[in-house]
């Protein structure tokens, strides 16, 4: 049972949610009125607030600004048909923000503050909530360090914040992607594990590269010897030959450990289908390709969810995949996904809190 916060509460004189167009959201760029706020000083929390969302004053010396101790995370937040809220596995959600805590010395985040921010901001924002089939209400906890200090330590104060905006489909066709055999997202005993912000800032160079090239995003390979596919920009990847779904394994610290992936994975053992969870090098699915054995590829991510596949770049040679139709795996997975977020099939896999 998470205990009640002590929250101070300043709404916005008026809202803005008059001025939205649901049906044409820009993800990303659009905000609902509030965030909730918290600061950790003195080795504890404190300082809860729900504020109009807006700018913060940071001082040029803020430490997060120069040496990278800010982590954060993406949920979602759905309308079942009675008008209710639900919130996709955020307990999820807390545990990993956490295990990023730790990976880069900043200071775990209480779960009355983590679930008890998010629920009472979700409740003054219940009508932010889109119910448009295909939108939904991206959550956006992180937190940064705060000392006003230019030396190479961990912080002493930190804040943690959570502010909400409605999205529509992150990527809007099926995907182009390049096999990188160059850079490097992440390598052993780093941080590719955790949702640290560098992780993602490393990464934007060679994805601009790539984007010239027509390539919407980058499949990376291993940091080692770059033959082992891990991960995409926003998403983990998923490979089905011959009925069997593959994916990369989590064994090493390489890869993030996917909501949306495990979700996908958990569906996929529930309805019969074989799952390998281990290396999967690239010669293996560009075999695959040639000899029509690969059925589909598409990536699972939260601010994607699935994205399909439809073209692999890898030495110079762009793979075209087979035809996407209705009766693919992915497709069917989402439909179940999109199913379980909206409260439409029964919650056995206990993966939604509603917010009363």
């Amino acid at each position: 049972m998470v205990e009640a916060l002590n929250i101070t509460l300043k709404k916005v004189s008026k809202s803005n949610l008059q001025n939205i167009d649901f049906s044409n959201i820009i993800f990303g760029k659009v905000y609902s009125d509030h965030m909730f706020v918290a600061d950790y000083r003195d080795g504890e929390w404190t300082d809860f607030s729900i504020l109009p969302y807006g700018n913060m004053n940071i001082a040029p010396g803020t430490c997060g600004l120069h040496y990278g101790q800010s982590i954060f995370e993406g949920l979602k937040a759905y309308k079942n048909n009675d008008g209710e809220v639900l919130v996709f596995r955020p307990d999820d959600n807390y545990n990993r923000m956490n295990i990023s805590a730790k990976r880069i010395c900043m200071p775990e985040i209480p779960e009355e503050v983590f679930m008890g921010g998010l629920t009472e901001l979700l409740k003054i924002d219940r009508d932010w909530v889109p119910g448009i089939p295909g939108t939904s209400l991206y959550l956006r906890p992180f937190m940064f360090a705060t000392d006003e200090y230019i030396g190479l330590k961990p912080s002493m104060t930190y804040r943690f914040i959570i502010f909400t905006c409605p999205v529509g489909p992150y990527y809007s066709e099926p995907l182009k992607v390049k096999i990188e055999e160059h850079y490097v997202r992440a390598f052993p005993g780093g941080t590719g594990y955790a949702k640290v912000a560098g992780n993602y800032a490393g990464s934007l160079y060679p994805a601009k590269l790539a984007q010239e090239e027509g390539y919407h995003q980058l499949i990376w390979t291993d940091g080692v010897e770059h033959k082992y596919i891990e991960e995409s920009g926003t998403m983990n990847l998923m490979f089905m030959i011959n009925n069997v779904l593959i994916t990369p394994s989590l064994e090493d610290d390489t890869i993030l450990h996917g909501i949306t992936r495990d979700s996908v994975l958990t569906i996929a053992r529930d309805w019969g289908i074989k799952v390998e969870e281990r290396r999967v090098s690239i010669d293996e699915i560009a075999d695959a390709i040639r000899e029509k054995t690969l059925q589909e590829a598409f990536g699972a991510g939260t601010a994607a969810t699935i994205a399909h596949i439809r073209t692999i770049g890898y030495g110079g040679i762009d793979y075209q995949l087979p035809p996407i139709t209705q009766d693919l795996f992915s497709k069917k997975v989402l439909e179940t996904l999109e199913k379980y977020r909206k409260g439409l099939l029964e919650d056995k896999f206990g993966w939604i809190m509603k917010i009363s």
